[in-house]
């Protein structure tokens, strides 16, 4: 059982994210006004629902202002005609997100795979190159530096340097990396990769290669 914040205008949505995940026996506490949301008790939640387009406050400013606060997943929900943006939206800290409509066992699917992530251990660290894993901590340091990664960036990073030399579609980082079904988008995993390699791009090291019609692999 898990402590869930559901975070949207529309109370008909709150309504049908609180049906679904009761039914796994979570706790969903529903805040259909983003200004009303409790700073002060975001520490007592497992994951975050983020709708993206509200009134007072869209779920990117909140976002921003969230993960300054707490370290468990966040999840946008999202129209489709919103994809676009959502290259920055992951960048401010968000692990990934769900298009409008979704159905019932997607919703179930994603918040199950990244509940199971916030209860893996690890104990050791791994060298591959320049970079250096801090498998216990989370932690990718290149040159003794840390590189600061979201949850999901990092998450992708350790499952491709995990298996150097191997060759990935998205949809199997999807699977592997997360636990997602196969309804779940691979351009969670486009977005993802685009945003690491710019915040490794000052080093002038780039291990995640694209092999082209296939998918990536950590390279060195």
């Amino acid at each position: 059982m898990a402590n869930i914040l559901a975070v949207d205008d529309d109370t008909a949505i709150l309504d049908m994210i609180e049906n679904i995940l009761r039914t796994d026996g979570h706790m969903v506490t529903k805040v259909s006004d983003p200004l009303a949301v409790n700073m002060e008790k975001l520490h007592l939640f497992d994951l975050i629902l983020l709708d993206i387009m509200m009134s007072e406050m869209n779920g990117f400013a909140l976002c921003s202002k969230i993960r300054k606060l707490v370290d468990c997943p966040i999840l946008f929900l999202t129209a489709k005609t919103e994809e676009n943006s959502l290259v920055n939206g992951l960048s401010l800290g968000a692990d990934d997100y769900l298009f409008k409509p979704f159905g019932v066992m997607e919703l179930r699917a994603r918040i199950a795979a990244h509940l199971r992530r916030e209860h893996r251990e690890h104990t050791v660290k791994m060298s591959l190159g320049r970079i250096c894993f801090n498998l216990s901590f989370k932690q990718m340091l290149i040159d003794n530096q840390e590189i600061s990664l979201t949850k999901t960036e990092y998450e992708i990073c350790e499952f491709l340097a995990q298996n150097r030399g191997q060759i990935f579609s998205k949809e199997q980082i999807l699977e592997q990396v997360f636990g997602f079904d196969s309804v779940s988008s691979d351009s969670t995993i486009i977005t993802h990769i685009k945003n690491i390699r710019t915040k490794l791009a000052p080093y002038h090291y780039m291990p995640v290669k694209t092999v082209w019609g296939i998918g990536y692999k950590w390279e060195k």
